[in-house]
């Protein structure tokens, strides 16, 4: 899954829809010369102008060590759900974001793709989507913004490989690297979502 199409080029960066409404990729453009490259990561007089007019209040960086490090599914359930941009600091992974809105039309399906320092690009994952990646190179750091602060009460997760999602992990039969809190995560089948589907 993960069909998407340009939609513009503006203020210096390339926004992508996808099949899933909200769910973003954007590439902001790189100025690069023989020292290396500039970007502007985020502006947000850029993103208010291109239409996405989100408090961001957090940003959070993590490093996976091993490949096949996999984090995820994860939310953040309402009165402190989470949008989030992702990016990639270093290294590779495969980002996914799957619609657990009830009501919505694309309840349960996914969209992926690759994030890495070559390509630059990011995945905006609404309020209402679950949130997860796999790491493709050792070492790999994942920067992201967050529209609400962290809430242990709201925290949750689904079941990366939940046959309810079916979401190509592209591992190759790879054993993955998982934490405990997501070893147990429930299925999405067993999951009361807390996402309303709004229209």
């Amino acid at each position: 899954m993960g069909q998407r199409y340009c939609e513009r080029v503006d203020f210096d960066v390339l926004i992508e829809q996808t099949d899933l409404s909200g769910v973003v990729v954007l590439t902001p453009k790189r100025f690069g010369d023989a020292r290396g490259f500039f970007c502007e990561s985020w502006s947000r007089q850029r993103m208010v102008d291109a239409g996405f007019d989100i408090d961001w209040v957090q940003d959070n960086h993590s490093v996976s060590a091993q490949v096949g490090t996999v984090r995820g599914l994860h939310f953040q359930a309402p009165p402190h759900a989470q949008a989030k941009l992702v990016r990639c600091g270093r290294g590779a992974l495969f980002d996914v974001a799957v619609d657990i809105r009830k009501g919505s039309p694309s309840f349960g399906k996914w969209f992926g793709t690759e994030l890495s320092f070559e390509n630059g690009k990011q995945l905006l994952v609404p309020a209402g989507f679950l949130h997860g990646f796999v790491t493709r190179a050792p070492d790999t750091e994942i920067v992201y913004k967050c529209s609400d602060y962290y809430s242990p009460e709201c925290d949750g997760a689904v079941r990366f490989d939940c046959p309810q999602i079916g979401i190509d992990w592209g591992m190759g039969g790879t054993a993955p690297v998982l934490s405990e809190k997501d070893k147990d995560a429930p299925t999405l089948d067993s999951f009361d979502s807390p996402f309303i589907y709004e229209g």
